[in-house]
C-alpha cells in the first residue's frame, strides 16, 4: 500500500466527472488499499480516487454514525439519495465541513441531514450505506459530489464562498501552481 498525493482545489482531475468502474481488477484493489492508506495518513473522513488522481467513481470512508459508531468502507460506482437541505444560511458549529483538497481549512456547508448511497463493493456485492445525521451522512453526500466534479466550497452559501475564495488565493495554492499535498510529508495546516 502507498498513501499517495492529494490533489488540490484547482487540479482539473477534482472539476470533472469521474467514470463508472468496469470491471474490479488488481489495478482498482490497489487503488482502492492506497487511498484508504492516503486517508488515513492524512487523518481524513473520506477520500474519493480522483482525489489522488484517478477519474474512477470510488470513495472510501472512515467516520462516525450519529450514534457515534465508526463506520469504514467502499463503494464503486456509487448512486446518492439525500433528503432535502433546510433552508436558510448553515448553523456555523454543527455544519462545518472540510475537505481533504482544501488541506487545513472548514467551512459551513449546508446538506441534508439524511443519506443514503447504493453501489458495490470490491467484489461485486450489492452495498447500501444509510445515515441518518451525523458525520457519516454529511460524508456520503460529500464524496459522491467530488466523483461528481463538485467540492463543497461550491456549495457555500454567498458569505461562506467569498470567505472560501479569499482563504484559498490567502493559502497561495494557485499562484505557487501547487496541485497536490502528500499526508505523510506535511499536515493539512501546512500546506
Amino acid at each position: 500500500m502507498t498513501v499517495r498525493p492529494i490533489t488540490i482545489i484547482g487540479h482539473k482531475a477534482l472539476h470533472q466527472s469521474t467514470r463508472r468502474v468496469q470491471t474490479v481488477t488488481d489495478e482498482v484493489r490497489e487503488l482502492v488499499a492506497d487511498m484508504f492508506e492516503t486517508m488515513d495518513a492524512a487523518d481524513g473522513a473520506g477520500l474519493a480516487a480522483n482525489q489522488v488522481g484517478v477519474r474512477l467513481r470510488i470513495f472510501v470512508y472512515a467516520c462516525a454514525a450519529a450514534d457515534e459508531v465508526m463506520q469504514r468502507g467502499v463503494v464503486i460506482n456509487p448512486v446518492l439519495e439525500k433528503g432535502l437541505v433546510a433552508p436558510g444560511e448553515p448553523d456555523p458549529h454543527e455544519s462545518l465541513e472540510g475537505c481533504l483538497s482544501v488541506p487545513g481549512e472548514s467551512f459551513p456547508t449546508a446538506r441534508s441531514d439524511w443519506a443514503r448511497v447504493t453501489g458495490t463493493d470490491l467484489d461485486g456485492n450489492t452495498v447500501e450505506v444509510e445515515a441518518q445525521g451525523g458525520t457519516l451522512a454529511r460524508c456520503l453526500q460529500h464524496e459522491t459530489d467530488h466523483l461528481d466534479g463538485k467540492l463543497y466550497v461550491e456549495r457555500l452559501t454567498p458569505t461562506h464562498r467569498t470567505a472560501a475564495r479569499a482563504t484559498v488565493k490567502e493559502r497561495g495554492w494557485e499562484a505557487a501552481r501547487l496541485t497536490k499535498w502528500n499526508p505523510t510529508e506535511q499536515d493539512a495546516e501546512d500546506v
